[in-house]
């Protein structure tokens, strides 16, 4: 009665057929418990009830032994109590199947005992639980075990090695440990011994190769170690072999050569190390070969092309060298092609047109270059996959007939100069899902290249020149989670159709040529955390909607032309860690709703628009801001001394405002330069550059000197503030026409600078240092002026001036040292200006690589082109000129931005000089 639709209990009446012997109820929809009754039935000999929806009883003490009975299944339902002790009473057992049900705790010694001519036994996909007794070689008859899919664990009992007739072994995905016994090799009957994804540890015993007649093994997946026994080589019959994932190690066993019928050789994800062996060209049967993710170097044989059954080869994540040999178009059963993130190099064969059967061809993180062949994909109608992103350095046209058969999914090509339009193709490829192809150089109108896309859910074209304007079929690609059109040439108007795309989460369409309004309807994508819309020109008001992204983290629409008052609604982005709506033209007051922006951590960037007002107080709340910019405003009143209390601030810049009283003391203002008030008439404080307060509140004097000689007039003192020499022997007054060609902002902000020596001081720190020219200073008195000696801050040890410059100096020293491994003393200017000039010659063709600490590998990848770049930084950093220095912020910016690139080096590593590096 099996495969019926016969649904309900099961009768318990069905225990009163004395005669029975074969009772079959497979494959229907029964439920409820099975009636203790059917275990009454005295000969029956074959009881079936698999794929139903049988449960436990409450007990299983009502339920007899079964002499007669030598077959049970009960695999495929839903029991869920311990090992039913029943079944340890059939002693004639040679068949149980209680797989794919939620049986649980240990099994019982007694199973191991009273079963004795058991042949098969299947318990796999159930919740079983402990060790696997000593008992179990007891078994002496069994064929077919499988404990798999369970929670078993604990070692294999030696006693295993008693199990000499069996041919099946599976005791995949549980939690066994220790070592795999050597009495393994007693088991000589073997034909399949599936042992992955455990704990097992330590070698391969040597002792496998007993076993002949093994067709599967698959050890993968755990942490075996050592090298690969050569006597492996003893199976001869063996057709597929899965050692990977494990930590496995030492050359490429060469004896693998002669497992001629193997169809699957599996040796991915350990530390096999030394060239592919020659051999592998015996392999004639194979089918799939898995070498990712090891040591392997070299070339990659060209014996590779003799294995024209291959139907998947993946050599990538090693350190294969070379190109890729032409003999590479023989195989033309081949559907994967994967040797992505090697040091493989040259031009591509043009031998892979002949790749009719190629679905997925990856080649990413190589060093390969020149054009990609013309005729690729055209023979390839069932290309799904194609990835040539870097650090490759590609170049030309992509293959008009990439995607001829349409069926391309995934088109990866960032980081490379690829130049030119897009496959007309790529248009009718409905299937798309991922296209990455930004910092190229495409060109071509947008709108042309891309059609309705549904399936599409990754796409990033910036860094390129594409023209034309986002069509209206991009609210159609509605699996959209990223879309980045940034850095092109696109105009014209944002479509409102994009409001569609209801799980996008990354837009950015920063420094292309948009213009108009921003679409309110735009609000209506409530899963958008990136938004970016910097350097075009956009014009309008904020839209309200923006406050329906509730999930927004990242919003920056700087650099446009928005007008209008800043919307409360945005307030609603509880979320938002970065905020920058500077150089717009903004105006009104600064809301006090974005003190509620409580997450704000990175940015609030308000600067360059008309703003008025005072700056809220309600800003204090912004308990994890780190920058804050309200330069450039028309702000007025004080800073609101509540901002002092702002510990993560970092930096602050409030220039260029009306703003008036004193400076708050503390916190970030403890260690922010003079430039942040820059610009505001009424501010007074203890930063450089302001006046004091104390001359208007009598309040305080200066703590910090520098010695320096200063004679003054006192008439020009009085009437113009200016500085007539400083510690000059001969002091010349400047001519009339210099003078007047002074900006009246100059001289309003006394940004005049006094210069001795090698170092730099404005007036007002002059000022500060006499007390107001105070006579406790005077040292001298002549017929035109004082003499006056006071003590400023000095710059550090070498230009004699403590500043922000020079912090940003000790970083650049202290990032060098890091990266040397010593101290940088060779590679700094100013700590030996005068050098010959074939000295720096030679410093400059120094390899950077030569330079790095040796005690570390060479950085690969994209780890090589962060290094090129901090190293570059340093460099920066210690420029002898101080005001040739970046800012710690520009530092900052710089380095987040690339870590957040996933760039690569577009030429070696190994070739880079110093000369070199200060040009990236």
């Amino acid at each position: 009665m099996d495969s019926n639709l016969f649904e309900g209990k099961l009768p318990y009446k069905l225990g009163k057929l004395k005669e029975l012997q074969y009772l079959s109820l497979w494959n229907n929809n029964l439920n409820g418990s099975v009636p203790y009754q059917i275990t009454n039935l005295p000969k029956v000999r074959h009881l079936d009830l698999g794929s139903n929806n049988f449960v436990s009883p409450s007990s299983w003490s009502q339920y007899s032994s079964m002499p007669s009975l030598t077959y049970l299944d009960l695999h495929g339902n839903g029991f869920t109590s311990e090992f039913p002790s029943f079944i340890l009473g059939c002693y004639n057992l040679s068949y149980l199947d209680l797989s794919q049900n939620y049986f649980n705790g240990i099994i019982p010694a007694s199973m191991y005992t009273n079963l004795r001519k058991i042949k098969i036994l299947y318990l796999y996909r159930n919740a079983f639980s402990g060790p696997i007794l000593g008992e179990i070689g007891n078994l002496k008859e069994i064929v077919e075990l499988d404990l798999s899919q369970n929670q078993f664990s604990g070692l294999i009992p030696l006693e295993i090695g008693n199990l000499e007739e069996i041919k099946l072994l599976y005791i995949f995905q549980n939690q066994f440990t220790g070592r795999i016994p050597v009495e393994f090799g007693n088991l000589k009957e073997m034909i399949e011994l599936v042992l992955y994804e455990n704990q097992f540890s330590g070698p391969i015993p040597v002792e496998i190769g007993n076993l002949k007649k093994m067709r599967i093994l698959f050890l993968y997946q755990n942490q075996l170690s050592g090298l690969i026994p050569i006597e492996i080589e003893n199976m001869k019959d063996i057709n597929k072999l899965d050692l990977s994932g494990n930590q496995l190690s030492g050359p490429f066993p060469v004896e693998i050569g002669n497992l001629k019928e193997l169809t699957m050789l599996g040796l991915s994800q350990n530390q096999i190390s030394g060239p592919i062996p020659p051999e592998i060209r015996n392999l004639k049967k194979l089918k799939q070969l898995y070498l990712y993710q090891n040591q392997l170097s070299g070339l990659i044989p060209i014996e590779i092309g003799s294995l024209e059954e291959m139907i998947e080869l993946d050599l990538s994540g090693n350190q294969l060298s070379g190109p890729i040999p032409v003999e590479i178009g023989n195989l033309t059963s081949l559907q994967l092609f994967n040797v992505a993130n090697n040091t493989l190099n040259g031009e591509l064969p043009d031998t892979i047109a002949k790749l009719t059967s190629l679905t997925n061809f990856r080649v990413s993180i190589n060093n390969f270059s020149g054009n990609i062949p013309r005729d690729f994909g055209k023979f390839s109608p069932s290309l799904e996959v194609v990835e040539l992103s870097a650090p490759n350095n590609f170049s030309g046209e992509l293959p008009p007939n990439l995607c001829n058969g349409f069926k391309l999914r995934n088109l990866t090509a960032q980081n490379n100069n690829f130049f030119g339009p897009l496959p007309k193709c790529l248009r009718n490829c409905s299937e798309l899902t991922r296209v990455r192809l930004e910092e190229n150089k495409f060109s071509g109108n947008i709108t042309e290249a891309f059609g309705v896309h549904p399936n599409l859910s990754y796409i990033t074209l910036n860094g390129n020149q594409f023209v034309g304007e986002l069509s209206p079929y991009w609210g159609e690609c509605v699996n959209l989670t990223k879309m980045d059109m940034s850095r092109n040439k696109l105009s014209g108007k944002v479509p409102p159709h994009l409001s569609k795309l209801s799980i996008l989460q990354f837009l950015s369409l920063h420094s292309n040529e948009f213009s108009g309004n921003f679409p309110h309807e735009l609000g209506n994508i409530t899963q958008l955390y990136v938004l970016d819309l910097n350097n075009n020109h956009f014009t309008g008001e904020i839209p309200k909607s923006i406050g329906w992204l509730g999930q927004l983290d990242f919003l920056d629409l700087s650099y446009n032309n928005f007008s209008g008052s800043i919307p409360i609604e945005l307030s609603n982005c509880k979320g938002l860690q970065s905020l920058n709506l500077s150089h717009n033209k903004l105006f009104g007051e600064i809301p006090s709703e974005l003190g509620n922006l409580f997450s704000l951590q990175y940015l609030l960037d308000l600067s360059s628009n008309s703003f008025s007002g005072v700056i809220p107080q309600n800003l204090e709340k912004l308990s994890s801001l780190m920058i804050l910019n309200i330069s450039h405003n028309h702000l007025s009143d004080a800073i609101p001394t509540s901002l002092s209390h702002m510990l993560s601030l970092q930096s602050v810049d409030f220039s260029y405002n009306n703003l008036t009283g004193p400076v708050p003391i503390g916190g970030v203002f403890g260690k922010t330069s003079g430039d942040a008030y820059i610009g505001n008439l009424g501010l007074c404080g203890d930063a450089k550059g302001l006046s004091s307060c104390s001359s208007l509140y009598n309040s305080g004097r200066s703590k910090q000197r520098v010695h320096v000689g200063v004679i003054m007039s006192s008439a020009l003192l009085i009437t113009t503030l200016t500085i007539s020499g400083i510690m000059r022997s001969s002091p010349q007054s400047k001519k009339p026409d210099e003078e007047s060609s002074r900006s009246i902002n100059e001289n309003d902000q006394f940004l005049r600078t006094i210069r001795g020596r090698e170092a730099r001081f404005t007036f007002d720190e002059i000022v500060l240092a006499t007390n107001e020219f105070n006579d406790v200073y005077c040292i001298g008195v002549g017929g035109f002026g004082k003499v006056y000696k006071a003590e400023l801050p000095t710059e550090l040890a070498q230009t004699m001036r403590a500043t922000e410059k020079c912090d940003v100096y000790s970083f650049g020293v202290v990032v060098l040292e890091i990266m040397m491994g010593k101290h940088p003393a060779d590679f700094l200017p100013i700590m030996s200006p005068i050098r010959s000039l074939s000295s720096m010659v030679d410093q400059q063709q120094v390899l950077v690589k030569d330079m790095l600490d040796q005690r570390l590998s060479p950085p690969l990848g994209q780890l090589a082109y962060v290094v090129v770049m901090i190293v570059s930084i340093a460099l920066t950093c210690t420029h002898v000129a101080p005001m040739s220095r970046p800012t710690m912020l520009s530092i900052a910016q710089a380095i987040s931005a690339i870590i957040a690139k996933e760039a690569y080096l577009t030429e070696s590593f190994d070739l880079i000089t110093m000369g070199q590096i200060m040009g990236f």
